[in-house]
């Protein structure tokens, strides 16, 4: 059971160091680059259609358009970057260009209706933030409790080696070492 758990913590660690290592390749800065240039003529191309418009659907439809734009490029960079809090700080640019959106289609409406569109997509936007700031939080969390554990056993680790003595007490603690990353 204990071999199991060490086996997937270092497997864990591996594939967050591989993820890091393969954020920083060319292929990946190459990947991101074309991400963010699609972003830019797409949204072009979606301004472009909006200036047939005017008045309130002109503001939807330019709205729109950044939000297209902001989803791409914060999911470019979170995936660029591929950290806990780029994928956190894309989530709250989304919702902050969803809430955009949603306050320019209130733009159309008048008096109490106009109003509670508002509090709805602010409130839209806060549950958004507030979800993308508690995942992170847990994430966080889970990422301390099993450093916690590993120290833990690491130290069971070590207290079973101080009943060696000489070279096997060496070679005890230089395998819980290796175990556990020490």
């Amino acid at each position: 059971m204990k071999k199991t758990f060490a086996m997937i913590v270092m497997s864990a660690a591996a594939m967050g160091l591989a993820g890091q290592v393969m954020a920083a390749t060319p292929e990946a800065k190459a990947t991101y680059k074309a991400a963010n240039d699609l972003a830019a003529s797409d949204y072009k191309i979606a301004h472009a259609k909006c200036e047939s418009l005017t008045g309130n659907p002109k503001d939807v439809c330019v709205a729109e358009a950044k939000a297209a734009r902001i989803y791409v490029e914060a999911n470019a960079k979170a995936q660029y970057k591929n950290t806990l809090s780029a994928r956190t700080s894309a989530t709250k640019s989304i919702a902050d260009a969803n809430y955009d959106v949603d306050k320019a289609k209130c733009g159309s409406m008048t008096g109490n209706d106009k109003d509670v569109c508002i509090k709805k997509a602010k409130a839209t936007k806060v549950a958004a933030v507030a979800n993308a700031t508690a995942d992170k939080k847990v994430v966080e969390a889970r990422t301390d409790a099993r450093d916690d554990k590993k120290t833990a056993e690491y130290k069971v680790a070590l207290e079973k080696c101080d009943a060696l003595a000489g070279a096997a007490k060496d070679t005890c603690v230089a395998a819980a070492k290796t175990q556990f990353g020490k």
